[in-house]
């Protein structure tokens, strides 16, 4: 048995029941696809992976696009084969693209044209990949809807179990190079029943999905429970505040799910007092800490805010924080989940009395099985079977979880997280740059941007146009540095490493300048 069988038996139970609706653009009809639809499709899909790109049992077939119902058909396809999901973060450069993709051993690339330049540079690095073009045409290409149309035979591998690694999740490392956390069927399974939980989901709820898929969060805390319990479901390709308060209004949803920039979009549109949010019984929020007052924004309209505490590597849903509690707990991220363990541990491994800070290790069938070809990484994070997040928080005398500090150097902006050892690692390899040192400086829209802090070789080469131009092609623009600061030196400890709190206050001084 395979996660397809929730869509097999609702198709069995309910086959007329909306499934997935889909508004291609603002303006367009919607796509609506019953469970049966569904189903028959993903059986489709499966059929024609296996017959006309030879996938099987562990091959790696990657996405890159927009949200789509195709990514889930895809994704489900995947589950039925044995086969492995690797959601490509659109907003990635395509030299970021052809590192997954070299990582991973992807065999084949679901496409959407507006990533066709991306695609290009991948197929000159990596000319044995398959391609598919989905929506559009493109000479030597494989056609997406030839694929549900390949005939008849096998739509499923026999023998496949819940441990069967299903998505192959990529994100970001200190090391500044993106490790692929391997999550099973399982994981996804009991990922779901914690937001059963969360969420007291049932069929009759509606879920509008709005954020990108290539997350974990945005794709297993609403959008694939939501399918396990047989709920309907309307995907945007991508978010836009004015469309989702629109939506909220004419389909009337019950769950949404947003990160703190997406919030604040909201907050500051001029729809958002005059707009009907009735049908809203609760938000979910996470992927960092959330300012109280966008909490609060959306408490005053009567909309409970629930949280979820996670990451990639556990599917994400670790922690929760429910409907009845979130207007009693503002602020905090909730419990451990129903099916996941949190302990509060200090550096010597014990665990630590309430309102004490310490490392969060979570443990659960819902947290990834490895780091994708990286033993030492997975061996880095595992300790007896628990995952050592890296993040500070404390426990409450109510039990009660709230994150004291984030890994120590990550930075996360508009819900995407950045990594200064990335940037760095780009930066000096320009001919200008001696050496460089990233920090995240707070930002009232975005939460955190980065900052950089630059030993120049040649000031005349190395300037803030120059550098910005440098990264364009090299890293996605949401990682690149709002503003370059020159130094003769970066300040240092007596053991050789950066200051980074020095350079965090001295970000913090250019603006209050």
């Amino acid at each position: 048995m395979n996660c397809t069988n929730w869509i097999e038996k609702h198709a069995d139970f309910v086959p007329d029941r909306i499934a997935l609706r889909f508004l291609p653009n603002p303006d367009a009809p919607a796509w609506e696809w019953s469970y049966a639809d569904f189903a028959g499709r993903v059986r489709k899909l499966a059929r024609g992976l296996r017959q006309e790109l030879g996938i099987g049992r562990g091959d790696r077939i990657a996405f890159l696009g927009y949200n789509h119902p195709d990514m889930l058909a895809l994704l489900f396809a995947c589950a039925r084969l044995g086969a492995i999901l690797v959601p490509l973060n659109w907003r990635l450069a395509p030299a970021e693209h052809e590192y997954i993709l070299r990582n991973a051993g992807v065999s084949a690339v679901v496409c959407e044209q507006d990533f066709l330049k991306h695609a290009e540079h991948c197929q000159a690095a990596l000319p044995e990949n398959r391609w598919v073009a989905l929506g559009f045409t493109q000479e030597g290409w494989v056609q997406f809807n030839a694929l549900l149309d390949s005939g008849n035979g096998d739509d499923a591998n026999p023998g496949i179990r819940p441990e069967t690694p299903l998505l192959l999740v990529y994100t970001s490392g200190t090391t500044g190079r993106p490790k692929g956390a391997v999550l099973t069927q399982e994981a996804l399974f009991w990922n779901a029943l914690n937001s059963v939980h969360l969420h007291d989901f049932t069929s009759q709820d509606h879920v509008l999905s709005v954020l990108p898929h290539f997350h974990v969060g945005p794709l297993n805390i609403q959008t694939t429970p939501a399918l396990y319990v047989g709920a309907e479901q309307t995907l945007t390709p991508k978010f836009d505040p004015g469309l989702v308060l629109r939506l909220i209004q004419e389909l009337r949803p019950t769950l949404l799910l947003f990160v703190p920039v997406t919030m604040q979009a909201l907050l500051q549109h001029p729809d958002w007092e005059s707009t009907d949010l009735s049908s809203l019984r609760m938000i979910v929020t996470g992927s960092s800490v959330v300012p109280i007052n966008l909490i609060e924004g959306f408490h005053q309209r009567g909309i409970p805010v629930g949280q979820v505490y996670g990451s990639t590597e556990t599917c994400p849903i670790a922690a929760v924080l429910r409907s009845k509690d979130a207007f009693r707990k503002i602020g905090s991220t909730g419990k451990p989940a129903l099916h996941c363990e949190v302990r509060v541990m200090d550096e010597d491994k014990n665990e630590v009395p309430d309102h004490m800070p310490g490392e969060l290790w979570v443990r659960g069938p819902n947290v990834m099985r490895e780091y994708w070809g990286n033993a030492e990484a997975t061996a880095e994070v595992f300790r007896n079977g628990w995952y050592r997040s890296g993040d500070v928080g404390y426990r409450d005398e109510d039990g009660f979880l709230f994150i004291h500090d984030r890994k120590r150097d990550i930075i996360i902006s508009g819900g995407e997280n950045i990594y200064p050892a990335e940037i760095e690692g780009t930066l000096n390899e320009h001919p200008g740059v001696v050496e460089s040192a990233v920090v995240g400086r707070e930002d009232a829209q975005w939460g955190e941007v980065p900052v950089a802090f630059i030993i120049t070789r040649s000031p005349e080469t190395a300037t803030p146009e120059a550098l910005k131009a440098y990264l364009q092609q090299r890293l996605a623009r949401f990682k690149h540095p709002k503003e370059f600061r020159f130094l003769a030196t970066l300040p240092r400890n007596t053991m050789g490493k950066v200051l980074r709190y020095e350079l965090r206050a001295l970000a913090l001084e250019s603006v209050d300048s």
